[in-house]
């Protein structure tokens, strides 16, 4: 068996990360953002290495993360929000753009981006996975971006 590769420990390029998060549904997003920033902390990412970038809503994430990727010191994004299910399909049509969008530029920048929209049914569901029974997405999505941007050079 061949030995495998991970982004599990290594070093971490310089440059910044930047957390573009939604201000929609303020507690929601703003534990989740209270999370990465912890995960980013914890993992030596100096607190001016963080750009914090607040947007209205799940919608607007993919625009700003594609601008932060235009200054080349962001080496990765995490984009943090939270659309909750109503009574039209509205939320299908928001969660399905920005998944899609920010994939596309993950993809074709190159550069990591963290992916913690959280598409939920109902308010509990999201209270729970913004640091309730569930955990947190904002650590996951944190997270997720370092271990990626720890595996970029090995593969290389």
């Amino acid at each position: 068996m061949s030995p495998s590769i991970d982004g599990m420990s290594g070093p971490l390029p310089s440059g910044r990360i930047a957390v573009v998060v939604s201000r929609y549904n303020p507690a929601i997003c703003d534990s989740m953002l209270n999370a990465a920033v912890e995960s980013l902390t914890n993992a030596g990412i100096a607190p001016e290495r963080h750009w914090i970038i607040r947007v209205p809503g799940a919608w607007e994430l993919c625009w700003a993360v594609e601008q932060t990727f235009q200054h080349a010191d962001v080496v990765g994004a995490i984009a943090l929000g939270c659309v909750i299910r109503g009574e039209t399909t509205h939320d299908e049509h928001i969660n399905r753009a920005v998944s899609d969008s920010l994939m596309s530029q993950s993809v074709t920048s190159g550069r990591p981006i963290g992916f913690g929209l959280l598409t939920c049914n109902t308010l509990e569901q999201a209270i729970q996975r913004s640091g309730g029974s569930v955990g947190n997405k904002g650590h996951e999505a944190a997270d997720a971006v370092l271990e990626m941007l720890r595996l970029a050079p090995k593969l290389r």
